[in-house]
This record gives structure tokens, sequence and C-alpha cells, in this order.
């Protein structure tokens, strides 16, 4: 077995805005068959969630990786990380001192897939259309400083943005800014099931069974204009029940790739083995894991019983029984890696101890044990997160405070639920829209947010986030920033976990793997091509 650590820069904070990019979709694949691309995320279409495929709808990282290969944006994340650079358009920036006035100018020539071109009034039907249908997955808050779209000819338009906001132009990298035909969405009403057109590096077939995605097919674009070169003319994804029948896919050569989510015991299986035809590639994630309350049910709605629980978990030998060396624990919502984080669950809560647990809940008057029931997906997050929550079961429990049990449920039926409030205590995973702290605080504690938290400080909504977004200098913002990771360790609203690394398996004639996941944990298949081991 080979490995391979790719080392990126370190995250940095939003600088000037990129005017240009360069690049295009000239080359091709090395070897005329697809490459087969392996995955645990499941593309389901439910009663709750029919349209799970449209741009303003989706929410989550299994359907966004499908619509970025697809659905053109404004903006892009580069390949090696970085501020964000133009794709569908030409060049884009603030164009007043405020960061308030923010306009684009799209290629010329930019065309659907379709044929149809694309125009400065599709982008403002877009955008428009998902701020209108206002979805129930929480994915139109990213763009609620948005106030209006203006366009001026056929390629130029401009945003004019309620308040200042220096992470804009992230937000219009993302699925939810994803440019559509009107021909194709209709302006009030989610486009059902698992049809998908744009004018992105990819035409989008799937192979559907159940109502449930078997194999998305991504056939290379020939009309797609834009900052990346597309290295392949096909990648199929293949959606496995789980990481071991991934992983027996792999080793019988019917799959190139394997990417999330293989199981920490199938990584360290592959970082040691000694098959030399499949490399384990190690990259660095921005994933974080944390426990999220319903601040109005009873069980939990006294903060005591959150700081308890908070003062009673135990990250590191959760880490260390669960993950190992494929995760580290982590003390706030924003990762250690990214500019603004602070230790804030540390600075409060120290190490674990019982009696300071004790303590929080006899001040507050509850009567222990306390009952819970800790819910968890048991198929969105990879496998092991059934014994990640049995590990914390018994923690809870061994502390003498606290009566837990554990709940697994499909994502299909965990995720509406959630949205819902039907679950006190739930685990959550987190891959960041963008790599910037507000895309780990904004979407937890706006309003409008991403779980439908009824957890509201006005301090977070009214100031501090506004206040973090006027400077386009990130390290400026630390303040702020800090201050609302210090809240939430004070509320505990969430509880963070752990911080992941992520990694890709690949046959060794396959290049481009090192750069096919970015920390986002965004797939980019145009990377990947067939040749000599990268």
């Amino acid at each position: 077995m080979n490995r391979k650590t790719l080392v990126l820069p370190a995250v940095a904070g939003l600088l000037t805005p990129v005017l240009a990019a360069c690049g295009g979709s000239d080359s091709g694949s090395k070897g005329g068959d697809a490459i087969v691309v392996g995955t645990t995320d499941q593309f389901t279409a439910t009663s709750d969630a029919p349209a799970p495929l449209d741009p303003a709808y989706a929410y989550d990282v299994g359907t966004w990786n499908i619509l970025r290969q697809t659905v053109q944006t404004l903006m892009t994340q580069p390949k090696g990380e970085g501020d964000p650079v133009p794709d569908a358009a030409e060049s884009c920036a603030f164009t007043d001192s405020g960061n308030e006035r923010y306009a684009c100018k799209l290629r010329e020539g930019l065309k659907f897939a379709s044929g149809d071109p694309v125009t400065a009034k599709d982008v403002k039907y877009s955008i428009e259309r998902a701020l209108r249908i206002n979805a129930d997955s929480g994915v139109s808050a990213l763009l609620n400083t948005l106030d209006t779209v203006e366009t001026q000819g056929e390629r130029e338009v401009i945003f004019h943005l309620k308040t200042a906001d220096a992470t804009f132009p992230y937000k219009l990298s993302t699925p939810v800014a994803g440019i559509v035909n009107p021909k194709d969405y209709q302006k009030d009403k989610l486009r059902d099931g698992f049809d998908l057109d744009g004018s992105g590096p990819y035409t989008f077939q799937a192979d559907v069974k159940n109502n449930a995605i078997t194999t998305a097919t991504f056939t290379k674009n020939p009309s797609y204009k834009g900052s990346v070169t597309v290295n392949n003319e096909k990648v199929e994804l293949r959606a496995f029940s789980d990481a071991d029948a991934m992983g027996t896919a792999i080793d019988k050569g019917d799959i190139d790739v394997m990417t999330r989510t293989m199981s920490p015991s199938q990584i360290q299986k592959l970082d040691t083995g000694s098959d030399g035809k499949v490399d384990l590639v190690d990259m660095p994630g921005l994933e974080i894991r944390y426990l999220a309350f319903n601040t109005d049910a009873p069980t939990v709605k006294t903060k005591a019983v959150r700081q308890a629980m908070a003062q009673v978990i135990n990250r590191g030998e959760l880490v260390s029984k669960v993950y190992g060396t494929q995760a580290e624990p982590l003390y706030s919502l924003v990762p250690a890696t990214v500019t603004g984080h602070s230790n804030s669950f540390f600075n409060k809560y120290g190490n674990p101890s019982v009696d300071k647990a004790k303590t929080f809940l006899s001040k507050a008057g509850i009567t222990t044990p306390v009952k819970l029931t800790l819910h968890y997906t048991t198929d969105h997050y990879g496998s092991a997160t059934k014994q990640e929550f049995q590990v914390l079961q018994k923690q809870l429990n061994d502390s003498g405070l606290f009566d837990v049990s554990i709940q697994g449920h499909p994502w299909s039926t965990f995720r509406p639920a959630e949205r819902k409030g039907q679950y006190d205590v739930y685990g959550m995973g987190w891959f960041p829209d963008f790599p910037d702290a507000d895309n780990f605080l904004a979407p937890f504690l706006d309003k409008n947010n991403f779980l439908g938290s009824p957890y509201s400080n006005s301090t977070i909504q009214r100031s501090l986030i506004p206040q973090s977004r006027r400077e386009a200098d990130r390290l400026s913002a630390t303040n702020s920033l800090t201050e609302i990771q210090d809240i939430v360790a004070e509320d505990v609203p969430v509880l963070p976990l752990w911080q992941g690394k992520q990694y890709v398996a690949a046959r060794d004639d396959i290049t481009g793997v090192s750069y096919a996941l970015n920390s986002s944990s965004t797939l980019q298949l145009w990377e990947l091509s067939r040749g000599v081991g990268d």
C-alpha cells in the first residue's frame, strides 16, 4: 500500500477579490473508459424531500457534490484552496469600500449544456428563485445578506447587499447560487426527482432504483466555459450501502476510486496494507461533528443540562476509541486550522469532571439522573457513527448524572425529523460551504439557521455576525468571532466533538487523486484521469 499525504496551505482569510481566472476544458481523458468513483452517500427522493437535487433545496455534502459537477456558479473554490475565483464569471469584485456592492461580468459565449445562452437575467432568476422558494432545508439562508440583484445588458450582474459581507464571494461559489435555465426550473416550485441541467463541467444522468440513485454518470460538457480543466470524458459515481461493500469493489477492480466515507478500520487497513495497486491519500479536512439541542425541549431547555453534558463528555477518549489518528478533539464549532478559531469549550470547562457537572445541575435544581435519548443517522456520516454514540452513551451514563439511550435512523427520515424539532438531542456533521469561520457559526446561530434551532442570541445575530462580516481581512474579525464562540460555550446550543481528516483511495493508474477532494469535502471529479499514478 502506497500512502500519500497532501499538504495544502493553511486556510487564509479573504483578501482582495480575484478579478480574473483562466483555464478551460480542452484536455481529454487519457483513457476511453469511464472513471468509476465509489461513495457511501445516499441520494434519495422522499415525500418529505422530493427534490433532492434542486439547487434551491439541496444542502448536504453528497448532493452538493453532484451539483458542483453540473450546475455552474459565478465563482468557484480553486484547486489547492485559497480565495474563490471566477467560473461562469469573467471577473467579480466589490465595487465599494463598504463591501456592500458586488459586481460580476459573465464570460462571453457562455451556454447551458442544452445550447441555450447563459445571460445575466438567468443569474438573477436563479438566485431570486432560491430566495423566493426559501426551502425548509435552510440553504437560502446563505444568501440572507442579499438585498437586490440588478442586471446591466446580457453579461453584467450587480448584487446589492443589505449589510457588509466580505464572505459574499464564497457564497456565490456554493450550489444555492447555481445558475439554472428558467425553461427547466419554475420560479416558485422545486424540481422534483433527479433531473439536473446546467452549464457546468459535466452533464448528468442518473440510474434510479426505489427512489434512490444507484449510479450518477457525469459526461464532459463540450459547451463548458470556466476556470477548471476537465481531464476525463466520463465519470461514474456509484452509491454503496456501506464502506465494506465499497472496499470490496475497489479490491475487485469494479471501481477506480473510493471516497467518503471509509470506515476507520478500513482506512487503517489501507494505510498499513501491502497491496501496491491501491493508494491511500490523506489530506486536510474541515469536517466537524457535534451534538445539537432542541433548546425548547423540556429535557434540555435548562442550560445547566447542556453545560453538564459539555463538562462530562471526554472528547479525547471518544476520538481515541472510535477514530484514532483520523480525528482530533474539537473545542469550538470553528476547526483549529481556520482563522478565528478559539478553544472556547476547553477554556470554560477544562478537562472532563463529574463533580463540576454535578454542580451545574444541583445549582439549577435538576433532579438526576437526567433521562435523554441521543439520535444519530445510520447511513450519512459513516459506519463508525453508531460506535461513536455508544461511547457517548457510556460516558454520560457512567457519570451517574444521566440515563441515556441512543437511537439510529436513516438520513432520509432523520433529517426531516430533526428539522421538525422531533429530537431533543441529535448528532450532526458539518462540511463547510466555504472555508471561513463565518460558515461554521452563522449557519447554526443566525436567523433561519440550518438546524431550524429555536436558540436565538440577539448579540450574535444583530451585532457580532454583521461586525465580523465587515472585515475583508479575516484576521481583523477575530475578536468578534471569538466572542461568538465564547457565547456558544456558555449557552451550549450545540456541543462540538471532533474534527476529522479526509481520505481518498484509488487504484494506481488514476491520476489527479490528490486534488479530487478539497478541504471542504468538495469532489472535483474533473481532476481525475487515467495514466501513470501521481
